[in-house]
């Protein structure tokens, strides 16, 4: 394709400057010729002798314009060989890099080009190559994470197995129930995987229709009230009506989700607020707890797959949780947001969904 690019090029220069030396020879020799006769005719109806000086230009004159034409189109070459060069150079190096860039070498990055057309098509390329490089690292990351939230379930249960068989411990409902709590915790994490995986390609199934947030904050409140109480946690639930179109099961699950991480966060004596509201445009549930904190620096990785919080207290937090959570509100439209004022301040998350009345 270079290559046919290139003779393009050349040819496109030749051909136009092959068509402006012949459109100036030709008006040239007409031009010429018509004055030359028209001086002739002038000079006999005066009684003077032919001009001999006319005559000799007008020997002369074609082969100046030939002359002239050919040196015009050697120079128009040599112009378009130059310009041909001047292009392609730096496509051949954009050629090269993306080349690179499809091998996986996603470091590679494109020399950028004296022109502005070219310059932005090597600065597009480099972004897709930063891109590209921060997905294969997110995935290497997501494998070795999901590896590692599997070794231990699988640990514990070869163990638990090969205790059975080499009778060190007897058969009894302690090592059934260890052996089904690991398998339950396998099985959750594969659902929180396909959900995220589902979520974050859009092709979650939602069954959206009318409701109000507030309903739906209410209701996981009420669910999750025992496990405040056991805790020594208060849980209050403030707010006004949040209307909405959304799936009622899916935003379930966010709030369960954050309500449960504010829970775990939070000491016996502390207390966890929702609140939910809406303004013009929308509609949204806010969990506030009194726990330790976020640290500024760690806000932004929080929604982070498989990302912990250091020395978070959330026993069995696989670090998916929030993941799922902002993907599920992205698919309703929504954004899932947190904040707090740092480190023993305790933290709030919002999330915000566009009203439907």
């Amino acid at each position: 394709m270079t290559s046919t690019l290139r003779r393009r090029l050349l040819v496109s220069h030749l051909a136009v400057a092959l068509v402006g030396v012949a459109v100036l020879v030709g008006i040239g020799m007409i031009v010429g010729d018509t004055l030359l006769s028209r001086q002739r005719r002038m000079n006999g109806g005066m009684g003077m002798r032919p001009d001999t000086t006319s005559d000799a230009v007008a020997s002369i004159l074609p082969s100046v314009l030939i002359v002239g034409g050919l040196a015009a189109v050697i120079a128009a070459g040599v112009a378009a060989i130059l310009v041909t060069r001047s292009i392609m150079g730096p496509l051949s190096s954009i050629q090269e890099a993306s080349r690179r860039i499809a091998d996986g070498d996603y470091a590679q990055r494109v020399p950028t080009p004296k022109d502005s057309e070219l310059a932005a098509v090597a600065h597009d390329i480099d972004a897709l190559a930063h891109r590209l490089a921060e997905t294969e690292a997110r995935r290497s990351h997501l494998i070795d994470e999901v590896a590692h939230e599997m070794r231990t379930p699988l640990t514990t249960i070869k163990g638990s197995m090969e205790a059975l068989l080499d009778e060190v411990v007897e058969p009894g409902p302690e090592v059934y129930a260890r052996v089904a709590d690991e398998a339950s915790r396998l099985q959750r994490l594969a659902e929180d995987l396909s959900t995220l995986s589902r979520a974050e390609e859009h092709s979650l199934s939602l069954h959206a229709s009318p409701i109000d947030v507030a309903n739906v904050a209410a209701d996981v409140a009420a669910r999750m009230r025992t496990q405040f109480e056991h805790a020594g946690v208060a849980l209050a639930v403030e707010g006004g009506p949040g209307p909405t179109v959304g799936d009622p099961q899916r935003l379930a699950q966010v709030l369960v989700n954050l309500v449960g991480n504010a829970l775990g966060h939070t000491g016996q004596g502390g207390k966890v607020t929702v609140t939910s509201g809406s303004d013009a445009t929308t509609s949204w549930v806010s969990v506030a707890d009194s726990g330790p904190g976020i640290a500024p620096e760690e806000l932004d990785r929080i929604f982070e797959r498989f990302y912990r919080v250091p020395d978070a207290s959330t026993p069995g937090g696989r670090g998916i949780g929030l993941t799922i959570a902002r993907s599920l509100v992205q698919a309703h439209g929504g954004t899932l947001t947190a904040a707090s004022k740092g480190l023993g301040h305790g933290a709030t998350f919002t999330m915000r969904l566009p009203r439907g009345d």
